[in-house]
């Protein structure tokens, strides 16, 4: 019972691949017993017996290495009958993996991990579920590099049409979140079904990389805790989230319009809120916001600042220093944004 259980878990990781497996498999014992067979029942050598079973299974139709005895042709015919049929075992497996587009699979997913192998400060998203798609579309929408970790075979087909980067597997496996590129990655969205699974994976993805940032998803607003507590650097409860959207569309709807119009950007108004950073070779640096002229020249509101230190300065004032590391939380048009990234 033990083994036939063993059995069935063996089939059911290999899949089509394993009948494939199993024809090579046969085909090198046939060849081991032959030569096998040839050195013990003719007492040939090795490289003797070797060369006897390969023409024997090529059926090239070359003459016997040496005459053979009444014990070698029975070797010789059990030889042709198992090797035909391991060969067409071989042939047939081969057939069915084609049929069923498993080799068309695979050599796609090689071709896709050697796009996310050449990945780096990219965004990682767990689940591509009602919120993870939702994630997905956003991310990619500003064009960010990303990668999705799903599990679904129906969901990678669908991300296959998109062309969205991925990678088929448990995100909760150390082995997955690495090959999705954890190492090289900005941040990481846990953005699964099941909340425990979550928790695994903000715990797996804080040891794998202590430094990268990750948001998770919460259930409820009471389990915030265990996920901050995992490792994750903010937990998000999405039903609560939207329904305090909807009750601010009720209590500050011209408020509430203001923020969806900064926070999608483009659109009619063509308003974009964006967070930018300055970096120590800037020109920004060690100057204050009066000297740096950002709105004058970008035509841009500098709401906030926060500082290298993780201080929130909100509303600076013009005499407010610029330092290397410092973040502009800013509000204007698309071409004032894109106009300081250049200079930033």
């Amino acid at each position: 019972m033990r083994m036939h259980s063993r059995a069935v878990r063996l089939h059911h990781r290999l899949g089509t691949w394993g009948p494939l497996l199993g024809g090579f498999l046969a085909l090198a014992l046939v060849f081991c017993l032959g030569v096998t067979g040839y050195m013990y029942v003719e007492g040939w050598s090795f490289f003797d017996s070797l060369y006897q079973v390969v023409i024997t299974l090529s059926t090239v139709g070359f003459q016997e290495v040496y005459p053979l005895s009444h014990d070698g042709r029975v070797v010789t015919m059990l030889l042709i009958v198992l090797g035909v049929g391991a060969f067409a075992y071989l042939v047939g497996s081969f057939t069915q993996v084609l049929v069923e587009g498993r080799l068309q699979q695979y050599l796609g997913r090689r071709r896709m991990q050697k796009i996310i192998d050449g990945l780096s400060d990219h965004v990682i998203i767990c689940g591509y579920g009602r919120i993870g798609s939702i994630v997905a579309r956003e991310i990619l929408a500003e064009n960010m590099p990303t990668v999705v970790v799903e599990n679904s075979e129906e969901v990678i087909r669908l991300l296959d049409e998109q062309g969205i980067p991925h990678v088929f597997g448990d995100a909760t496996a150390d082995e997955t979140l690495l090959a999705a590129g954890l190492a090289r990655a900005r941040t990481l969205v846990a953005a699964l079904t099941q909340e425990a699974a979550n928790v695994y994976v903000t715990l797996t993805a804080r040891q794998l990389n202590p430094a990268i940032r990750i948001v998770a998803r919460a259930d409820a607003l009471g389990h915030t805790q265990r996920l901050q507590r995992a490792g994750a650097d903010q937990v998000l409860v999405p039903h609560l989230y939207g329904g305090v959207r909807m009750a601010q569309s009720v209590l500050r709807p011209t408020v509430t319009t203001f923020l969806e119009l900064a926070g999608r950007g483009g659109g009619e108004v063509d308003l974009q809120m964006e967070e930018l950073q300055v970096t120590e070779t800037s020109d920004f640096v060690n100057q204050n916001l009066i000297e740096a002229r950002i709105r004058p020249r970008f035509n841009l509101i500098i709401i906030a600042i926060k500082k290298a230190s993780g201080e929130m300065i909100f509303n600076p004032l013009p005499q407010a220093i610029l330092e290397a590391g410092d973040t502009m939380i800013l509000v204007g048009r698309t071409e004032g944004l894109d106009g300081l990234k250049e200079v930033l």
